[in-house]
C-alpha cells in the first residue's frame, strides 16, 4: 500500500460525496455569473453612454511619429497612447533605450501622394521587449485603417463632382481600449487561477478531519508512511482542481474569450496548485480544528494571491525579468501572443518545485509528529526552531 491507494480512494470519494457536487455547481453558477458581469462591464466601457477607465491609464503607452503632413496623428486617439512628435533619428534612438514602446513614420510627401492618388506608406516600429507593444499595435492599425477610409472617400468623392452631398468622415475607434486590455488579460487569468483557492475545505476535511472524527490513529496504523498519507491527501485534491480547471477553460473558450496556448496555460496552472496545496497542507497539520484551519488558510491565501498577481501587475506596467517569478505572469504574457524565450518558462517551474519541496516536507515532517497529530501542540516558533535544527546546533554548542 503507497500515497496512490489513498489518492484513489479520496478522489473517489469526493465525486461521490453530495457536499462535493453542490459546491462544483455553485463554482460553476459562479463562473457564469462573473462572464455575465464582466461581458457587461466590458459593454458599457466600449459604449458612448458607458463608464471609461481611459483617463486614469493615461500615459501608459507612448508611441513617437514623424509625420510631417500631420495626416495619422488627425486620427489617432491621443487619450488612449502619449503620442510625441518626433523625427526618425531621434524615435530610434528612443526606441533602443525603452523610452518608448514603438514609432510610426509616415511619408514626407503624404499629401501630395493624396493629391497624386498614390500609395501612403505607414511604417511602425516596436519595442519587442515591452509587454505593452500589443495596445500599439491594435491602435495603430485601427488609425491605418479610419486613415484609409477617409481617403478613399475623399478620392471618391473628387472623381464624381456631380455628387454634391456632404460627406462627414466619423472617426471609430476599432482598436480595443487599453483600459479593457487590462482587465481582460487579468480577468481571465484569475478567473483561471480561482480554481486554486477554492478546494481548500476539501484539505481541511481531509487532514483536519481525521483529527476531528478521531480517526488519525486508525491511520496511522496501517502500513503508510506520514509522506504516503499527505502526498495521497494532496494529488487527490490536485486531481480535482486539475477537472475544474479543465472545465473552465472549456467554459470561457465556449462563451469566447480568447485562450492563446490553452495547453501551456493548462500545465502553468495545475503546476501552480502543486504548492499552494503543500500550503495549504502545512495549515491543516498544525491546526487542531476545523476554526483554526480556515483562519490560518485565510491569512496563507492573502500572502500567495500577492505573490501571484502583484508581479503580473508589475510587468505590465513595466518589463521586469523577476516578475516571471509568478506563474500568472507567463500565463498573460502568453494571452498577448507574446513570443517567450524557452528558458523562460525555468524561472516559474523553478520556484514552483522549490516550494512545492519545502512545503510538502514540512507537512510531512508535522504530520509524522505525535504532539501535532494528537497534541498536546509545541509553539510555532518551537517548531520553527527544530525543523531548521537550530535546536541541534545549541545542544551540539552546550556539549
Amino acid at each position: 500500500m503507497n500515497f496512490t491507494t489513498i489518492s484513489r480512494w479520496e478522489f473517489k470519494e469526493s465525486l461521490k460525496s453530495k457536499k462535493f457536487l453542490m459546491i462544483f455547481f455553485l463554482q460553476l453558477s459562479v463562473l457564469f455569473l462573473m462572464i455575465f458581469v464582466f461581458n457587461s462591464f466590458a459593454t458599457n466601457i466600449q459604449s458612448e453612454k458607458g463608464i471609461s477607465l481611459t483617463p486614469s491609464l493615461s500615459g501608459f503607452a507612448s508611441l513617437d511619429v514623424d509625420d510631417q503632413g500631420q495626416l495619422f496623428s488627425k486620427y489617432i486617439n491621443p487619450e488612449i497612447i502619449d503620442i510625441k512628435a518626433s523625427n526618425s533619428n531621434t524615435s530610434v534612438k528612443r526606441l533602443e533605450e525603452g523610452k518608448t514602446t514603438g514609432f510610426v513614420m509616415v511619408s514626407e510627401d503624404s499629401l501630395d501622394r493624396i493629391n497624386r492618388m498614390e500609395t501612403i506608406n505607414v511604417e511602425l516600429y516596436l519595442d519587442y521587449r515591452d509587454p505593452k507593444r500589443s495596445v500599439i499595435r491594435d491602435e495603430v492599425n485601427a488609425t491605418a485603417k479610419i486613415m484609409a477610409n477617409a481617403i478613399s472617400t475623399s478620392w471618391i468623392d473628387s472623381l464624381t463632382p456631380q455628387n454634391t452631398t456632404q460627406t462627414v468622415v466619423n472617426q471609430e475607434n476599432t482598436g480595443e481600449p487599453l483600459s479593457l486590455q487590462i482587465i481582460r488579460k487579468a480577468m481571465i487569468a484569475i478567473l483561471l487561477f480561482l480554481p486554486l483557492f477554492l478546494f481548500g475545505n476539501m484539505v481541511i476535511d481531509s487532514v483536519v478531519g481525521e483529527k476531528e472524527r478521531k480517526t488519525g490513529e486508525i491511520l496511522m496504523a496501517m502500513p503508510l508512511s506520514p509522506a504516503d498519507i499527505i502526498l495521497g491527501k494532496s494529488i487527490a485534491v490536485i486531481g480535482i482542481i486539475a477537472l475544474q480547471v479543465a472545465l473552465w477553460m472549456i467554459i470561457l473558450l465556449t462563451a469566447g474569450f480568447e485562450i492563446k496556448s490553452p495547453i501551456i496555460v493548462y500545465i502553468l496552472i495545475l503546476m501552480t496548485s502543486i504548492p499552494i496545496i503543500g500550503v495549504t497542507t502545512i495549515v491543516t497539520a498544525y491546526a487542531k480544528n476545523y476554526k483554526e484551519a480556515g483562519i490560518g488558510i485565510t491569512f496563507a491565501y492573502i500572502g500567495v494571491v500577492g505573490f501571484l498577481i502583484v508581479p503580473a501587475l508589475a510587468y505590465l506596467s513595466g518589463q521586469s525579468l523577476l516578475a516571471n517569478i509568478s506563474p500568472m505572469t507567463m500565463v498573460m504574457r502568453l494571452f498577448s501572443g507574446e513570443a517567450i524565450p524557452f528558458w523562460q518558462f525555468f524561472i516559474p517551474i523553478t520556484f514552483v518545485l522549490l516550494v512545492s519541496a519545502v512545503s510538502y516536507g514540512i507537512s510531512i515532517k508535522l504530520f509524522e509528529r505525535d504532539d501535532v497529530v494528537f497534541g498536546p501542540r509545541p509553539g510555532i516558533i518551537r517548531l520553527i526552531i527544530e525543523l531548521t535544527g537550530f535546536k541541534k546546533v545549541l545542544k551540539s554548542d552546550s556539549n
